[in-house]
């Protein structure tokens, strides 16, 4: 087990027992900083996670898609998990290493693992479009290697993964639990009244976060903690503390911010050119990702600095 962590309940594999680990109900969807010529800048990935650790989240994802993932190699992959594994070493890192491809996907949590990962992020596979039953032979295999936290997104899979099906993965000792970005409140409530104790339910959607705590949700995997940490945290704890006034207000300060990120372009273009306007070096973007324009940043830019003190990242501009 990585340091740092409180046990939370074992799973038994091929003979051998590991211990899984308290995650976080905050994590950052963290993007992936390039340098100018376009490789991986590693030593500015190394930074971004520190500060954001400071900055409320209770670990980070790395290469998801906010990071890029599909113009990613998976050499670049297990270095970014070694690099910031080696960064925050008390803090939860969780690869993305799910696909299409079950055997690449298994392979790939492999070697994310041996490089330091906590957990491993695997989302429904795409364009392929699997029945109910490949999807759950798809999680089965991949929770064989690593503590697995599903990823349901039928916008960017096609297909959505039923609440019968994530209920039945949901008894595999190696599922940790699902990003839920399906949009339905109704089936994250079907599976938040079944599912076991041990299976933890975190937002897949940014604006999601408070209806899913308020049906029995855990967290969220975060785009706008980039640079509204703290407030996310807030909100989490606000929540939990049943301090309603707080956790709305967070919520409905954030929102017009939230939907600007997601909304204005594809993720991770907006808050990636957030970050370069704060002041933090995220870098370029890989083709066939391309900058917002002008007019899309000065907007985006707008809407950011109304939020004032919600925004709670800073790396050299105050935007408040």
């Amino acid at each position: 087990m990585n340091p740092g962590f409180r046990s939370t309940w074992f799973w038994l594999l091929g003979g051998f027992e590991r211990m899984a680990t308290e995650i976080g109900r905050l994590l950052t969807a963290m993007i992936t900083p390039f340098k100018t010529d376009g490789s991986v800048d590693y030593e500015a990935a190394e930074k971004l996670a520190v500060l954001l650790v400071a900055d409320g989240s209770d670990g980070v994802v790395v290469s998801g898609t906010t990071g890029e993932s599909p113009a990613l190699t998976d050499d670049e992959k297990i270095e970014l998990v070694k690099a910031i594994k080696k960064a925050i070493p008390r803090s939860a890192v969780v690869a993305g290493t799910g696909s299409n491809d079950t055997h690449h996907s298994v392979k790939l949590s492999e070697q994310a693992m041996k490089a330091g990962a906590d957990a491993l992020l695997a989302v429904v596979p795409y364009y392929n479009k699997p029945p109910q039953e490949g999807m759950y032979q798809h999680f089965k295999a991949i929770s064989e290697v690593g503590p697995t936290i599903m990823y349901n997104i039928q916008g960017r899979t096609a297909i959505n993964m039923t609440a019968a099906t994530t209920l039945r993965c949901a008894e595999l000792p190696g599922i940790l639990g699902v990003k839920e970005a399906s949009g339905d409140l109704d089936q994250m409530g079907l599976v938040s009244a079944e599912k076991p104790e041990r299976f933890r339910m975190w937002s897949g959607d940014d604006s999601f976060t408070l209806p899913l705590l308020a049906i029995g949700g855990y967290g969220v995997i975060c785009v706008v903690s980039h640079i509204a940490g703290r407030s996310m945290k807030t909100l989490i704890q606000a929540h939990e503390k049943a301090d309603n006034e707080t956790a709305r207000g967070i919520h409905l300060g954030l929102l017009p911010v939230i939907k600007t990120l997601m909304t204005t372009a594809a993720n991770p273009v907006p808050i990636k050119s957030v970050l370069n306007a704060m002041g933090f070096p995220a870098g370029p973007f890989r083709l066939p990702l391309v900058p917002l324009t002008v007019e899309q940043l000065k907007s985006v830019m707008q809407t950011v600095r109304k939020a004032g003190e919600l925004i709670t990242f800073k790396a050299g501009v105050k935007v408040a």
